[in-house]
């Protein structure tokens, strides 16, 4: 395809030649620099040609004018780029300018040079540089803008702001200034159920602790989006509690955070995941058995009535003991769930809130966040503190460049 569209360009180039003014001062397309794009310098200095001739300004020569004086020196064929060669190129020729292009892919964008020297007076007599959106099979197109703009002709506004080169802060390769990944050490307090199971004695299934736990693991995070200003993150928290009161209680938080302005202020969210205990009992809020608001778990109860109660069947139901009602004890209790180390392992879920800052010192990051755990009945408000060293910078775009 891409043969026959420069058969046909020739074609179009030899029959346009025979129509261009011969008044108009002469001018010759030396042989292009390109440098980490596919298209060949043939093809880039046909394309010169062709826009040069649909401007009208110039007597265009093609190459097979240029071919006697080509064979004389190598130079003039392959490497002719700066203004002394070029202008001693236009002299053999016999022309009045000779136009040389660059044409750079430069990682996310195209960079076209164009430069038309004057010959009898040896001198730049144009110039010009533009970035372009990295659209290779719009080189000509490129071209065409370039050579419009340096000879004073109006160009198509909704081309050219097509193909420009958008300078996005999005774009940016040099995000990840801040990586918390690293090792995090922290304390928590218990609030609502949470804070009633850790307090509660444990032969009623509880921990027997205070309701203050240590909190050490590990978090890793990811960027996903970024800029000098701006990072969207996808961090996950590996963290044990309470070892330092002889407890081990495993949990996994993913979380997504923004981390904002170079002050490396946070803040994220996300689900949290554990495994908890959880037996159906009841609290004596009304002091019915003798030790206030002490819990019974089912079997708990069980025993409780079978030593006081014996095999009474109105307390019992197909032979198993009932929670106590109201109309055998004078009181509404119930079973319900509730958090007990001796119960069945279920999953427990909940969610996080996280606020804080990173500080630097040189190369190390200090990561400071204040927390709040939320689920069922209760929760875990804290802090934690963090430590990591920067190695190195790593692009978001990492196979930015061309291919």
């Amino acid at each position: 395809m891409k043969t026959k569209l420069l058969f046909i360009s020739t074609l179009f180039l030899g029959f346009s030649l025979g129509a261009q003014n011969t008044d108009a001062p002469s001018i010759a397309v030396a042989s292009p620099y390109v440098n980490n794009l596919s298209i060949k310098p043939e093809s880039a200095a046909k394309m010169m040609r062709l826009e040069l001739i649909k401007m009208g300004k110039f007597k265009v020569y093609d190459e097979f004018d240029m071919a006697d004086v080509l064979k004389i020196n190598d130079e003039f064929r392959t490497a002719c780029f700066g203004q002394r060669c070029l202008g001693k190129m236009g002299q053999e020729l016999k022309v009045d300018f000779v136009a040389c292009g660059s044409f750079d892919g430069l990682g996310n964008k195209i960079v076209v040079s164009v430069k038309i020297v004057d010959v009898k007076n040896q001198t730049i007599f144009k110039s010009s540089v533009k970035e372009f959106d990295n659209q290779e099979f719009e080189i000509q197109r490129m071209i065409e803008i370039v050579l419009k703009e340096m000879n004073g002709i109006s160009v198509d506004k909704i081309l050219s702001d097509k193909l420009s080169f958008k300078n996005e802060i999005i774009t940016s390769n040099n995000v990840g200034k801040i990586n918390n990944s690293g090792p995090r050490v922290g304390v928590a307090m218990l609030t609502g159920s949470l804070n009633e199971f850790a307090t509660r004695s444990e032969d009623q299934g509880g921990l027997g602790i205070a309701p203050a736990v240590s909190m050490i693991g590990y978090q890793l995070e990811g960027q996903y989006v970024g800029t000098e200003n701006f990072s969207a993150l996808i961090e996950g928290i590996f963290n044990v509690s309470g070892l330092e009161q002889g407890q081990f209680i495993p949990s996994i938080t993913i979380m997504n955070g923004f981390r904002f302005g170079k002050g490396g202020w946070e803040f994220a969210f996300g689900p949290g995941f554990s495994v908890k205990s959880v037996s159906k009992g009841f609290f004596d809020k009304d002091n019915t058995f003798g030790t206030p608001d002490r819990y019974y778990s089912e079997t708990d109860w069980s025993n409780y009535a079978l030593d006081n109660y014996g095999n009474d069947p109105i307390y019992q139901l197909n032979g198993v003991f009932q929670a106590p009602s109201v109309s055998s004890f004078n009181s509404n209790y119930s079973y319900k769930s509730f958090l007990d180390k001796r119960g069945t392992k279920q999953i427990n879920t909940s969610f996080v809130f996280a606020f804080g800052r990173t500080f630097q010192a040189g190369a190390l990051n200090i990561p400071i966040n204040l927390f709040y755990s939320s689920q069922k009945g209760g929760g875990y408000a804290g802090v934690n503190i963090g430590f990591n060293v920067q190695k190195s910078k790593q692009p978001i775009n990492k196979t930015s460049g061309h291919n």
